[in-house]
């Protein structure tokens, strides 16, 4: 079939656009609440839980492809047990203390220490309680092996038109350098901020390539260093999020993955992730869509052919060529966790 020239077919506020966009985001991943697929994913997610700031980077340093994490035995609770061989993840796990301290008895009034009848202070027991941390081991999914856990987001499957274009210019206009390697787990992907590289799944299919890209590479500009990092359900919205935007950019759908895959990162219906990162992933995703243009408009020149059809009737026309030669002004939007890719 014969496709247009790349350009901007329609003229509407790119500001516009981005909104449309994470509106429909919102939408959607509020809709997989109610299905009771979701209801049966939390009833095994229940088990898993966030992590702090500091572990956050202790797994990243140890293992960056981590995407769902647990003790030896919340494994096996679930029917899955550590493979014969593999070294655990080190984190420090929090434990409250508590003592017993007397302290002198303070006069509600005075406010000065009650004294006994040979004027020495009265002393009354109080029970102090603090917080330790003592180092304890935790494993990925990936080593792992027994029943299947539930998902809630299927791969994506169909082509790609002028797939090579696309990677390539992602190749070109991503931070970090991309490579693909095989493995046999579920993830479809990683951004490793110690190596600084993105590693895609090999054998995908194009689309669900594609999208993993995107995603890496938002994690490479958001998240590529320890001053930058948030917690993961933050991260994992962020990236996701603005992978939507950039697909939907070129006339690709995902909200089959994307929707479910940001429900499962959400804390509650509220979506408070999504809405307190809204001004970073539009402002982010106007940024990629902006420089991703660009090295496709220059594959294109550079191979004479006639360019993909982004601007496509998707209701998501071209975000970036009308505003190349100015600053985004995003609009301030209203104030609207766990496994990666």
């Amino acid at each position: 079939m014969t496709q247009k020239r790349y350009t901007a077919v329609q003229k509407k506020n790119p500001e516009d656009k981005l909104k449309e966009l994470t509106d429909k985001l919102e939408a959607g991943i509020k809709e997989v609440f109610s299905s009771q697929k979701y209801k049966d994913y939390l009833k095994v997610m229940s088990r898993f839980h966030g992590y702090s700031y500091n572990n956050t980077m202790l797994i990243l340093l140890q293992k960056p492809d981590a995407r769902l994490l647990a003790g030896y035995k919340t494994w096996q609770g679930m029917e899955r047990n550590v493979k014969k061989g593999e070294h655990g993840i080190s984190i420090l796990a929090p434990s409250k203390k508590r003592f017993t301290k007397y302290m002198d008895k303070i006069d509600k009034d005075t406010r000065k220490p009650v004294l006994d009848q040979d004027g020495n202070p009265v002393k009354v027991p109080k029970e102090i309680e603090y917080l330790t941390f003592y180092p304890t081991t935790i494993f990925d999914i990936s080593q792992t092996e027994g029943k299947p856990l539930p998902v809630m987001a299927e791969e994506l499957n169909g082509q790609v038109t002028d797939y090579g274009i696309i990677m390539d210019s992602l190749k070109e206009t991503a931070p970090a350098p991309i490579r693909f390697e095989s493995w046999e787990e579920s993830k479809k992907g990683y951004f490793s901020p110690l190596l600084n590289e993105i590693v895609i799944k090999s054998g995908m299919s194009e689309l669900q390539t594609v999208k993993t890209g995107f995603h890496e590479t938002a994690h490479s500009i958001l998240h590529s260093g320890t001053n930058n990092l948030k917690d993961s359900a933050t991260m994992e919205t962020e990236a996701e999020s603005i992978a939507f935007i950039v697909c939907c950019h070129l006339g690709l759908d995902t909200s089959s993955y994307s929707f479910p895959y940001l429900a499962t990162w959400s804390s509650s219906k509220e979506l408070p992730e999504l809405k307190s990162s809204l001004s970073t992933i539009q402002k982010t995703a106007h940024s990629l869509i902006e420089k991703l243009d660009q090295a496709i408009l220059k594959h294109i020149r550079e191979h004479s052919i006639e360019g993909p059809e982004i601007s496509r009737d998707t209701g998501n026309p071209d975000i970036s060529l009308e505003i190349a030669d100015r600053e985004p002004e995003i609009p301030a939007l209203p104030d609207t966790h766990r496994r990666r890719r």
